[in-house]
């Protein structure tokens, strides 16, 4: 399947879910995500634009493996996903499962989303308002999609955003936002707090 996406900074989300109460768009349901990232010991995933995942959400846990993007444009990217039993346990042997064939922890990623799902051009879209801890507010617009419809669904996809107003386009994943802000976090804190000898007043 293809993951066919734009995302968006979210700057007037009333008037958005207005406009998606016109269409007909069905009332939102909403969960927290809570992402786990990992690399590669074979290769790096930064390099190669890929990505894995341990989604957990609520009970429910699934496996992710999204492939390099296929435009500018868009965040368009090949995606296999894997479910798993429920359950915290199963979640914790998956990162075990994961970390003892050499994969590495790179970062969890946590949101709530509210999604209101509707129907264009025969395409089943979702539109998604993220809170993202540490990196703000968001809204996707999503199909997922056979490949033989990925030219078809990325025209409907920039139909619907043009239709909503959207502008703001945010091309970093989310992962590399949260990573952008740990870094600047922690160069934060080293400013602010300098080495005692600093601070002391010499004669």
């Amino acid at each position: 399947m293809l993951e066919v996406e734009i995302r968006y900074r979210l700057t007037d989300a009333d008037a958005l879910r207005q406009r998606l109460a016109e269409w007909g768009a069905e009332e939102p349901s909403e969960r927290i995500e809570t992402d786990h990232y990992f690399n590669a010991p074979h290769k790096d995933f930064r390099k190669t634009d890929e990505a894995l995942r341990l989604r957990c959400v609520g009970e429910t846990n699934r496996l992710t493996y999204k492939g390099p993007r296929r435009d500018s444009q868009t965040k368009t990217r090949p995606e296999i996903e894997v479910p798993l039993a429920n359950g915290q346990e199963t979640a914790r042997q998956a990162r075990d499962f994961l970390i003892a064939l050499g994969f590495r922890y790179v970062a969890t990623v946590s949101k709530r989303r509210q999604v209101y799902r509707l129907q264009r051009r025969g395409f089943p879209v979702e539109i998604c308002f993220d809170d993202v801890y540490q990196v703000g507010s968001f809204v996707e617009v999503e199909i997922l999609t056979e490949d033989e419809n990925y030219e078809q669904a990325k025209a409907t996809l920039l139909q619907i955003t043009q239709e909503l107003g959207l502008h703001q386009r945010e091309l970093r994943s989310y992962l590399q936002m949260v990573l952008e802000a740990q870094t600047q976090n922690n160069l934060d804190h080293a400013q602010s707090s300098p080495d005692a000898n600093d601070s002391k007043v010499t004669s």
